[in-house]
């Protein structure tokens, strides 16, 4: 196959994006609902030109970028989050005079995505990090109107900034020691890393820039005000695909590039998850605002992910890889319940502040029954409960953790998925055993198709796990074998 068959799904999405931005242009903000089902359409049909490439391998473009098992899983991880997100914007951006420029830019941030999942080359890897970070810069702050969402644009974009000077801070080290960008290539010089007092500080440089991607503790801050504060279809973007471009990239850079760093790796990361998880979880505890919960719940979940680090084992990567595949459909589905809430409250009273606060999903399964059921199936699947995606994504990742004999890395992962089921049942107490706030309300048809897609996904990935985890498997294959 040639470069262009291979890339066609990028090509598709970018093609889809010029053509939204262009016909937008022309048309009156009534008309600019079909937009929507435009992008959608092309989003769908670069999912299936992927999977039509599912078993490609190749290494193309002077060894910048490649398409493998690894590349094809989060191609598809990031497609799907941005399916849902493009399907529910439909609503969201309904009699909105700037609809052609937000689907150009949930289109141009899902290029960069799936660019970052192709990148054998760390300059490369940045630029396409940068592409998707810009886009979802914008998107945080599309409610012009909103201060909230200014403020959450401006410390994502600053925070964002700083964590790509620090990224790039320590790409520039590892060229110094390895002479090259090549991500095989610096494997292969790893001498030169390991025997400088520099390649540890590229480690630590490194750390620090993906470390604010994927919204490990320290580096998390801006997770919370960010998910809370951009619209919630935008949350879901940024928590289930954005956040799962920095794990992509964190995969190739640690485990291929800088894995003659293992054992210094090993430490940094064991103690940036039990970090992550713990405190993700003890301040989700506390929150009333459902979209705040929800990003403290997104830290754990990183924090969770991170064990695959600290293991490194295939089983363990596997178990990375498949949570990461299922935290797509449980996160994106419950940041979008927020928005339906959202469209609820909104309806009702235009100038209502707060409209995720706890207190507005009482009674939601007689409002929004649809809405209500579809909370409680990703909730508990975020939390672990059997039969769920959570719940084996965990038993994989978890098990493999014991196999390699750090049990009581397990043990603090198992007490925090004990401590994250109250504020998961919170959510279900308000919704099921509150008296309803008022009269029903009819769920807008793009919301109700994009949730059940979503708990269909989850239950899918609970009830037949097998097919997916042997996905999982010969993506992870594509770590442990370069």
């Amino acid at each position: 196959m040639n470069g262009i068959t291979l890339f066609a799904p990028e090509l598709t999405v970018v093609a889809t994006a010029l053509v939204v931005l262009l016909i937008g242009l022309f048309l009156n903000t009534e008309s600019k609902k079909v937009l929507g089902y435009l992008a959608s359409a092309g989003l769908f049909a670069s999912l299936v030109l992927t999977l039509m490439n599912l078993d490609a391998n190749a290494v193309m473009y002077s060894g910048t970028l490649t398409v493998d098992a690894l590349s094809q899983f989060f191609k598809i991880v990031f497609l799907i989050v941005a399916l849902l997100v493009s399907v529910a914007s439909i609503k969201y951006t309904e009699n909105n005079e700037h609809v052609e420029e937000y689907f150009t830019l949930v289109l141009l941030a899902v290029v960069g995505m799936m660019m970052v999942a192709s990148s054998n080359d760390l300059l490369v890897l940045f630029i396409s990090f940068e592409l998707a970070s810009i886009s979802t810069y914008a998107l945080a702050g599309f409610e012009r109107r909103n201060l909230k969402s200014l403020e959450s644009a401006m410390k994502y974009f600053i925070i964002g900034a700083l964590s790509s000077a620090l990224m790039l801070f320590g790409i520039s080290f590892v060229y110094g020691l390895a002479g090259t960008t090549n991500i095989p290539e610096i494997a292969q010089n790893s001498a030169m890393l390991v025997s400088s007092p520099l390649g540890i500080v590229s480690i630590v440089l490194l750390v620090a820039g993906f470390g604010f991607k994927i919204a490990l503790v320290p580096f998390h801050m801006w997770a919370p005000d960010t998910y809370e504060g951009s619209p919630s279809v935008v949350s879901s973007l940024l928590a289930a695909g954005s956040k799962k471009m920095g794990f992509v990239a964190a995969f190739k850079v640690f485990m291929i590039a800088l894995v003659a760093l293992k054992t210094e790796l090993t430490m940094a990361f064991a103690i940036l998850s039990v970090i992550t998880m713990t405190l993700g979880n003890v301040i989700a505890l506390s929150q009333n605002s459902v979209k705040r919960m929800l990003a403290y719940s997104s830290v754990a979940q990183a924090g969770y992910i991170s064990m695959a680090f600290v293991v490194m084992s295939p089983m363990a990567i596997t178990g990375g890889l498949f949570y990461i595949l299922s935290h797509g459909f449980m996160k994106a589905g419950a940041f979008l319940v927020t928005a339906v809430v959202g469209y609820m409250i909104l309806s009702e009273n235009r100038e209502a502040e707060n409209v995720d606060h706890l207190e507005n999903f009482k009674g939601l399964a007689k409002r929004m029954p649809i809405s209500a059921f579809s909370m409680m199936i990703f909730v508990f699947a975020l939390a672990g409960i059997p039969l769920t995606a959570g719940y084996m994504s965990k038993f994989v990742l978890f098990s493999s953790t014991i196999e390699a004999g750090l049990v009581w890395l397990a043990v603090i992962a198992i007490l925090n998925s004990a401590i994250s089921l109250y504020y998961y049942a919170r959510v279900v107490k308000y919704m099921y055993f509150y008296p309803a706030e008022g009269e029903r309300v009819s769920e807008p048809l793009p919301y109700a198709l994009t949730l059940i897609a979503a708990v269909v996904g989850v239950l899918i990935l609970g009830f037949w796990p097998e097919p997916f985890i042997q996905w999982a498997m010969e993506a992870a294959n594509v770590l442990i074998a370069t």
